[in-house]
């Protein structure tokens, strides 16, 4: 397999803290609790957090629509919970990348239910091209063509996600 750079890590630096201003105007006071969708999505949210200037609480989840096939089955499980109530916070869910959309509707109706005060998704990479379930992301780093992409935490077989760069995975 051979990777071509699709964004750099000095653009994925510069959005972030783009990203991370903008949610500073956003959310002024307030509990803003930080969830990060694991594990694609922990480098993004290690660097979004500190971009982020105002006080947040920040907790993880996992999910899976995938189980061990590599295409969506479309059955979403939460394999990991929050350890944190949301009741009356502002929740950003911090994703690494919304494909489908399929996880990402499913956990948005699970965290709506639990009465936060609002629900909103940051995404390092949106790949439209590919939803077959709406979502509307608050903040997105860039959006993508249908290519399959790996580093910066986004993984293929576990490999590559300590890449600092966004990657195009190619054959040889």
């Amino acid at each position: 397999m051979a990777l071509r750079t699709l964004i750099s890590e000095d653009q994925i630096q510069q959005r972030i803290r783009e990203i991370g201003a903008q949610i500073d105007a956003d959310y002024p006071d307030g509990t803003l609790y930080l969830i990060c969708i694991l594990k694609g999505a922990c480098f993004f949210l290690a660097d979004l957090a500190r971009a982020v200037r105002r006080d947040t609480y920040i907790d993880f989840m996992s999910i899976s629509s995938y189980g061990k096939e590599k295409t969506s089955s479309g059955e979403v499980k939460i394999i990991k919970d929050l350890d944190i109530s949301l009741e009356g916070a502002d929740v950003l869910i911090v994703e690494d990348i919304i494909d489908t959309g399929i996880t990402l509707n499913y956990l948005i109706s699970v965290l709506k239910s639990r009465q936060p005060k609002s629900v909103r998704v940051a995404t390092l990479l949106d790949k439209p091209s590919r939803r077959l379930k709406p979502v509307d992301a608050a903040y997105i780093g860039f959006p993508i063509p249908d290519e399959f992409v790996v580093g910066y935490g986004l993984d293929f077989a576990e490999k590559y996600r300590n890449l600092r760069e966004v990657c195009v995975l190619e054959p040889d």
